[in-house]
């Protein structure tokens, strides 16, 4: 009977582990949108900008119309069109009648053999300097690396590499003064089994931290997986992008850099990076209608692309709309889109990035 009894106590466990698996697998289907597809919607003034091809994952545009682009992103467990070349920071010129997008120098005594680069943002200083903060995966580590950037030269004067414990699985960034900013944490942990394992059991542990030379403190938590982060036109509001609960939050900036959640904005696909209008204050999102699509690369289904804009965040009934629609046969893996003077730019995870006249 002994005998009988573990095996039934046996069977009992492995009935429970397969419903429990099946409850996780159905529950990460749901949050990876893996059954949707998406109806084109297109632009007529497209093109593929040349030079980028694996992967352009964010962009930041300043108010003279220059672009900066970070490219060459790899992850474990994301597809790459180039595993083997290091990644960098390209630079387009927006008022130039054909813009074409142009390498960044940077400067000597950076490793840029392990250059990984993931969020950026730009800072201007009252004296005008430009700083551009880039999230860096140095050996699939976390890193904020701050340059100058030096219009002249076309180049990156590197300044500082940040690192702390309260910066374990950075995605994001937000810059908010010369060595200040804000960022996401995609996940609790650094390590990827114990990544792998916080996203499956769904625990909600991302977090938004602070970070100044003088003070580092969480200031923003309990979401999915935070990603795109960015501040309104005013400064008085902070944006995060929830990607897997396919969310935007909306958080009132205080004095002291803390944050407190205003509102949530829940839509059917998973935001990735968010731009924000500086004439408008409207928020451009880059986002995943299929996930799955996404974390498991086939090329011939490949991943879709899709651009939401968003107007009137802060009102009972915000304004969404999608301005670009693509099943893949062009665009594959859209993760940020931002705009600049009636044009679009639109980039991916891993893939090409596009130029559109609105």
């Amino acid at each position: 009977e002994t005998t009988r009894e573990k095996e039934r106590g046996l069977g009992m466990a492995l009935i429970l582990s397969f419903f429990v698996f099946c409850f996780f697998f159905l529950c990460n289907r749901n949050r990876l949108k893996a059954s949707r597809e998406v109806e084109s919607v297109d632009l007529p003034h497209c093109h593929l900008i040349k030079g980028i091809e694996a992967g352009s994952e964010d962009i930041d545009i300043l108010p003279n119309g220059l672009a900066f682009f970070s490219v060459g992103l790899k992850f474990p467990g994301l597809h790459s069109f180039a595993p083997d070349k290091p990644g960098g920071i390209l630079m387009m010129d927006l008022k130039e009648e054909k813009p074409r997008a142009r390498e960044l120098r940077i400067s000597r005594g950076f490793d840029l053999a392990s250059f990984n680069p993931h969020g950026i943002s730009t800072f201007i200083d009252n004296d005008d300097t430009v700083y551009l903060f880039v999230v860096n995966h140095p050996e699939f580590k976390n890193t904020v690396e701050i340059f100058k950037f030096e219009e002249a030269e076309n180049s990156l004067l590197h300044l500082k590499t940040v690192k702390h414990e309260l910066l374990p699985s950075v995605n994001d960034i937000t810059a908010v003064g010369p060595a200040h900013f804000y960022a996401t944490n995609d996940h609790y942990f650094s390590d990827p089994f114990l990544k792998y394992l916080e996203t499956y059991l769904n625990l909600h542990w991302a977090n938004v931290v602070y970070y100044s030379p003088n003070e580092v403190k969480v200031v923003a938590e309990g979401f999915d997986s935070a990603n795109g982060i960015n501040i309104s036109p005013d400064d008085k509001y902070i944006y995060v992008a929830d990607i897997l609960a396919h969310e935007i939050h909306v958080l009132e900036k205080h004095t002291n850099m803390n944050l407190t959640q205003l509102k949530v904005l829940e839509l059917d696909t998973l935001v990735d990076n968010l731009s924000i209008d500086p004439s408008s204050g409207d928020i451009w999102v880059g986002c995943h209608p299929n996930g799955q699509k996404l974390f498991v690369y086939d090329p011939n289904n490949p991943p879709s692309s899709e651009v939401l804009r968003i107007q009137n965040i802060l009102s009972e009934k915000p304004t969404v709309t999608t301005v670009y629609a693509n099943n893949g046969s062009v665009l594959q893996g859209s993760s940020v889109a931002s705009v600049y003077d009636g044009k679009l730019l639109i980039g991916t995870l891993y893939h090409r990035a596009l130029y559109c006249e609105l």
